[in-house]
Parts: structure tokens; C-alpha cells; sequence
């Protein structure tokens, strides 16, 4: 089995669509998912709807979602953002674009919608929290959306392995540990009296051992909503995507995770993978696993696997940002070869970095409603999600997106220029 590193060229949004229309219309893929799941706390909740549309009413324009929420100190969070993510997701983009225009401005669209959701939910004042890995698949295009612990992987038919999704453990990640001391935060273990410290690296105040998630209100701004966003278009041969909590991940490696469901369907194999981890560590929290697969159509033959360099190695944190600007590639020639190719990635947890465009803004966000919460602005009471910025380049912040005023003031809090709570490091039993 190999494992695709991140060291190669993008591929233009716009010139794989292209390619589509220049082949003639090419079917979309037959997609059977199942699910399995062993509770402990019965905070893990998943989240399907396969027949969403991005034009009502027109059903060629169909796309499916598939999420996993894996609560914790609760499940209200978790509940709540199964209930309104996707709504906010769907209502950060407008309403006439082009399917192009759509998926590129879907991963800014995640963004707005984690942010949007975890903000309305903290409203509430409830103190719960969850993580979140939510897949839009709109044709061979998967956009995966993530902040937590909650992982997504992918295989190809021709065996390559694709991590989707971001891994917000502070214990594993060295940027996010950098990211919340800068902004005045601090990470350690928990103080067990005597100068002894005991457990996985936690952000103070509060206690929570991720630094990303949906919720979470009592520990602090440091824990951000912002979720990393991958975007890939899949070969006509398709593949396997596994989606599980952390119950899963802990216990088995991705390649014990694909190999031991080799074979099966979907349903079965969800629970042949929950059934591995289950039993080889105990049941010690909810574990879910949702297992989607995207095939050629039935009437279609699929194609032979390309030949490939086999290689081996290790999936790597991904916080290197990954986007092209499509105007600037569509003229050069590129070969139209039917393997995965990666469109988008990016992983910052600020917003002025998540929410800046390329694209023309009247393409991608709402004129006169703020990026986030999709308020109306009256002309000159927004506030340019560029105002402020410490290395604005060539932007001009005049031209927006624009939040509104409590967007900005959650804006700046998440970024360390506002005051967050205190906790004290022996008192909490957060995840």
C-alpha cells in the first residue's frame, strides 16, 4: 500500500471541470455508505443526506453529505451542529452559481459554516463540545471539512491512501501548540499536585486536549472552530472512504483500518472496523465508523489501474496551504490523466487567512452580508476580515468579505486580542 505524500502541483478546479465537458457528460459515481457504532457515553452522532441539491428542485444538481460528531461533556454540541452545520455551510454560498463556482467556494463556505455554528451554539451558553469531520461529495469531487480528532482517510482503486482530514490533538501537533501560545495561551498536563503532571498535553485554561472544536465556550478562545479543509477530485475507478471517531484511530493504524474490511460492503465493513478496535483496546469510548464507497456506474467499465511508482511513508500533519489561483493556470497544458488529484488544501486557524480570495467576491460570498453569520450589513457597517492584518500583501481590505461586529469580536478573540476566561490546571475533566 502506498501513501501519497504532499509534495506535487495542484491541479486548477477549473481545468478539471473542463475536461469533463470536453469528454462528453461523465456519469456521476454510484455511492453505498453504512455505519456501525459501540456507545460508552452515546456522544458520537453521524449525520447522512444523499440527495441534497444545490439548485432546488433541479436534480442534476445533486450532491450527498456524510458527518461524524464525537461529543464531549455532553452532547449538546454535537446535536446541534448535526441539526444547523450544513444549512450554514449551504447558506455561506450563493444561491446562482456555477457548478465550479460552487465547489471552489465550498472549503471558504466550511469555513464560515463551522464558525457560524459554533458561534450560535455558544450563544445558547451550553458548555459541551464536539469534533467534526463533514464530507460534501458533489460528483468525483470530495471536499472533507475537520477540527478535532475525528479522522477521514481515503483509498483509491488503484490503492493509493489520501488523509483528509487534520489531526487537532495537542499532544501530536506542534502548530496548533505554537498557534495557542502565541496568542497567549498555554499547553500542559494536568497538575496532579507535588510538581507531577500527569496525562496528554491540554490548553489552559480549560483543559481540553484539542485545540480545534465545535463548542466549548468554558475553556477559552483559544480552542478555535476553524476547520482544515481538503479537496480532491477522485479517478473514474473511485475508491473507499473511512470516516471514524477517535475510539477507532487509537486502537488501529489506517492500514490495519483498510485491510481488515478488505472485500466487504460498506455496512459490514464499518462494523468489522469497530469490531477490530473494540476488541483490541476495550470499549473505552463511543466508536464510530462510517464507511462510504464511490463506484464507477454500473454500465460503465471501469479503467485499468495507471501505472504507478510504489512508495512508502508516513501521513504527515497538513497545515501547508495548497491553493491555485485557476485563472492562472487554465492556459498551460495539462495532461488528463484518471488518477486522484488534489484541488485545495489549507489548514491556518485564522480567518483573514481562510476567508481571502482569489476569486471574484461577488462569486463567492454575499455582497453586503457578513462572511460568517450571513447578516445583513448596511453599506459602510462592515468590518474587511483583512482590517488589521500583519502581512496584508496586495489585498485591499476595502474590497471585504466583511464580518459583522460580533463576527469581528469572536474574530479577534479566536486570534489572542481578547480577553478569554480562566481556568485553573486542576480542575478539569474535559477530552
Amino acid at each position: 500500500m502506498s501513501t501519497k505524500n504532499d509534495h506535487h502541483q495542484m491541479v486548477p478546479l477549473g481545468v478539471l471541470l473542463k475536461r469533463e465537458l470536453d469528454n462528453e457528460k461523465i456519469e456521476n459515481p454510484d455511492i453505498i455508505h453504512g455505519e456501525f457504532n459501540q456507545s460508552k457515553k452515546g456522544e458520537d452522532f453521524t449525520f447522512f443526506k444523499t440527495e441534497c441539491e444545490r439548485i432546488p428542485g433541479d436534480g442534476c444538481t445533486m450532491f450527498s453529505v456524510f458527518a461524524l460528531f464525537d461529543g464531549h461533556n455532553g452532547s449538546g454540541a454535537a446535536i446541534y451542529s448535526k441539526e444547523n452545520l450544513l444549512n450554514n455551510i449551504v447558506g455561506a454560498i450563493p444561491s446562482d452559481l456555477s457548478r465550479e463556482e460552487w465547489v471552489a467556494a465550498l472549503p471558504r463556505a466550511m469555513v464560515a459554516g463551522f464558525v457560524k455554528t459554533d458561534k450560535d451554539f455558544q450563544e445558547r451558553a451550553k458548555t459541551s463540545g464536539t469534533t467534526c469531520t463533514f464530507v460534501i461529495i458533489d460528483g468525483w469531487i470530495v471536499t472533507v471539512a475537520s477540527v478535532g480528532d475525528s479522522c477521514c482517510v481515503f483509498e483509491s482503486a488503484e490503492g493509493d491512501v489520501y488523509n483528509l482530514s487534520a489531526d487537532h490533538r495537542l499532544e501530536t501537533n506542534e502548530e496548533e501548540r505554537e498557534r495557542i501560545t502565541n496568542s497567549g495561551g498555554e499547553v500542559g498536563r494536568l497538575n496532579a499536585g507535588g510538581g507531577a503532571e500527569i496525562g496528554p498535553l491540554r490548553c489552559w485554561p480549560g483543559g481540553l486536549c484539542l485545540s480545534r472544536s465545535i463548542g466549548d465556550m468554558d475553556v477559552g478562545e483559544f480552542i478555535v472552530p476553524v476547520p482544515h479543509v481538503k479537496q480532491i477530485k477522485l479517478s473514474s475507478a473511485g475508491g473507499r472512504l473511512v470516516i471514524s471517531s477517535d475510539g477507532v484511530w487509537d486502537a488501529l493504524s489506517t492500514e490495519v483500518v483498510l485491510n481488515c474490511c478488505r472485500g466487504m460492503t460498506p455496512e459490514a465493513a464499518a462494523a468489522q472496523i469497530v469490531k477490530e478496535a473494540v476488541g483490541l483496546k476495550g470499549l473505552r469510548d463511543d466508536t464510530t465508523c462510517i464507511v462510504v464507497d464511490l463506484l464507477p456506474p454500473e454500465k460503465s467499465t471501469p479503467p485499468l489501474p495507471q501505472p504507478k511508482k510504489q512508495t512508502k511513508g508516513v501521513f504527515k500533519s497538513m497545515f501547508r496551504k495548497k491553493a491555485c489561483d485557476s485563472s492562472s493556470y487554465l492556459d498551460k497544458d495539462y495532461a488528463e490523466p484518471d488518477v486522484v488529484e488534489e484541488l485545495f488544501e489549507e489548514g491556518s486557524a485564522f480567518l483573514s487567512e481562510r476567508l481571502e480570495t482569489e476569486y471574484p467576491l461577488c462569486n463567492l460570498f454575499k455582497l453586503f452580508r457578513c462572511a460568517i453569520c450571513q447578516v445583513e450589513l448596511k453599506p459602510g457597517e462592515g468590518i474587511s476580515i483583512l482590517s488589521g492584518s500583519e502581512n496584508p500583501g496586495t489585498s485591499r481590505p476595502w474590497d471585504g468579505p466583511f464580518l459583522c461586529s460580533a463576527c469581528q469580536i469572536k474574530k479577534e478573540a479566536m486570534e489572542g486580542k481578547r480577553a478569554s476566561g480562566n481556568r485553573r490546571r486542576d480542575d478539569s475533566d474535559s477530552d
